[in-house]
């Protein structure tokens, strides 16, 4: 009887046995990823029942008939000037037009033509400013007040481009007011063609650049090019006339940076002769002379007076 009644015991192989619990584990996993979308799709329900559609008649039923309340009119806007107006518009106008037309018989620019003029300008912008303006003298004379006071790199070169650029901004105040005046306005507003305006703008460019060149230049670049003496200053072509007011400008740079170089040169003449006879041969006399040369820079208000002096240069 006991053999009869005992059982023997089951055996499990191994592979069965990582089976069943790997079938345990996967159920497990199941059931804690459910709870775990129903935990965090529960706040959304909320939102999801208010964007369920409903049924036409019962969204009526259900809202309430609100009398909406009239508005109150707006204060009328006091009346502008027409002459305000124009003059307001004409230059947003006047870019707008010339981006969206082409040169020959006023037909529209694509899109892709469009960006191509626009990079094109960005291209020689920085050429015009260089050469056409008094950017070049003004820069160059910052450089070299900044090299005689013996500051390398103080101020800044951004400093410098910075305040030469807003120097010439107020120095071509009255051509850029001569150029909005005759050609940009007019063009804006339709009066003339963009030929007749681009004719205007070079030649506000053109009297500025002819009373700040010199004489002796403008003979040279003449002779260069194998042209006879011009009747007046308006016949002058800008081929001749660029590089002549760029040479121009370049000089007169040089002389200004002349003369202010000369009272920082007796500082460091007097500063190397005493470390001489003392025997210091050895320290370097920038060291000694830098504080002087900003102290007489600054008892003598010396910003003020080299942009003043830049700006009069400009003035004749």
């Amino acid at each position: 009887m006991a053999a009869a009644n005992y059982k023997q015991p089951i055996t499990v192989f191994p592979d069965q046995w990582e089976k069943k619990q790997f079938e345990k584990l996967s159920n497990s996993k199941i059931r804690l990823f459910l709870i775990g979308s129903l935990f965090f799709l529960s706040p959304l329900a909320p939102a999801m029942a208010q964007h369920a559609p409903t049924a036409p008649h019962a969204s009526a039923a259900a809202k309430p008939s609100v009398v909406s309340q009239p508005k109150p009119p707006a204060p009328p806007m006091p009346p502008s000037s027409p002459a305000n107006d124009r003059n307001a518009g004409a230059s947003s106008a006047a870019f707008s037009k010339g981006m969206s037309t082409f040169l020959n018989n006023g037909k529209p620019l694509t899109l892709s033509l469009q960006i191509l003029l626009l990079m094109t300008l960005m291209t020689v912008l920085p050429s015009i400013i260089l050469m056409m303006t008094s950017f070049t003298r003004i820069i160059i004379v910052l450089s070299l007040l900044r090299q005689a006071i013996g500051l390398q790199q103080t101020p800044p070169n951004q400093v410098l481009i910075g305040l030469a650029l807003f120097l010439s901004l107020f120095v071509m105040r009255p051509v850029l007011d001569q150029i909005n005046t005759t050609a940009f306005s007019p063009y804006g507003r339709g009066e003339i063609q963009i030929e007749e305006a681009i004719m205007r703008s070079g030649t506000a460019l053109h009297g500025f650049m002819t009373k700040q060149t010199r004489k002796n230049d403008l003979q040279l670049f003449t002779d260069l090019a194998h042209h006879p003496r011009y009747e007046n200053a308006e016949s002058i072509p800008f081929t001749v006339l660029v590089p002549s007011f760029v040479t121009s400008e370049l000089k007169t740079a040089f002389e200004i940076g002349f003369l202010i170089f000369l009272p920082f040169i007796i500082i460091d003449i007097v500063v190397a002769c005493t470390l001489t006879a003392l025997g210091m041969m050895m320290l370097s006399p920038q060291i000694i002379s830098a504080p002087f040369k900003l102290l007489l820079f600054i008892m003598v208000d010396g910003w003020a007076l080299t942009v003043g002096s830049l700006a009069g240069s400009f003035i004749q």
